[in-house]
């Protein structure tokens, strides 16, 4: 780790989006002592590094201990940015050539998966600054755009446009979101216009 920059750049940028977007980590330090979202997202990152050293038997050693210790479960193959939140972690699952970019918050119970029937590249990507509320499932190889907000409990299965909101099961597109980024705000309400729809679907 000390001699990697990147992960040294990682774990600082990481421990500030946790500082600055969950209210209930009061200290920097809480974050490196406390949190086990923030640890399995360290943990993961060795994975990472090993993985791309061919270490892969290590890699994957790691990731299962990962998943037995946080209940988080993430392939070491993924590709992960920086200034990432894994707000509590509990249940979440990234799969092996699934992308996130930088500053994306994932609540507890997200899926990025595959359909099962695919080989090579079938896991989603994930824009910059993209919040992906509790118990989201993505799956396939998609596009969930830079700035879009997943509404909790929703069930993607197709492309989700830039700065966009998308809800329900199966998730349709039913509002954008404001000029910042929803990671960086957590904003998960939904706005006027979403209630409009629904009210507007019903006789």
């Amino acid at each position: 780790m000390m001699n990697d920059v990147d992960i040294r750049r990682s774990i600082r940028l990481d421990a500030q989006a946790f500082k600055g977007r969950d209210p209930s980590c009061a200290q920097y330090s809480w974050a490196l002592l406390y949190l086990k979202g923030y640890h399995s997202l360290q943990s993961y990152r060795i994975a990472h590094v090993l993985w791309n050293q061919g270490r892969k038997v290590l890699a994957l050693a790691l990731q299962s201990r990962i998943s037995e210790v946080f209940a988080v479960d993430i392939h070491p193959a993924a590709k992960i940015g920086e200034g990432i939140l894994l707000d509590h972690g509990t249940g979440l699952v990234i799969g092996e050539t699934a992308v996130v970019g930088n500053w994306v918050s994932l609540m507890q119970g997200v899926t990025l998966g595959g359909t099962g029937k695919e080989h090579g590249d079938r896991h989603p990507k994930i824009g910059q600054g993209a919040l992906l509320g509790a118990g989201a499932t993505i799956l396939g190889n998609i596009t969930v755009g830079e700035g879009a907000m997943i509404a909790a409990g929703s069930l993607v299965l197709k492309h989700v446009p830039p700065h966009s909101m998308a809800v329900g099961n199966p998730a349709k597109v039913v509002g954008y979101t404001e000029k910042e980024d929803p990671s960086l705000t957590m904003k998960h309400d939904a706005r006027r216009d979403y209630f409009e729809h629904v009210a507007g679907s019903f006789p």
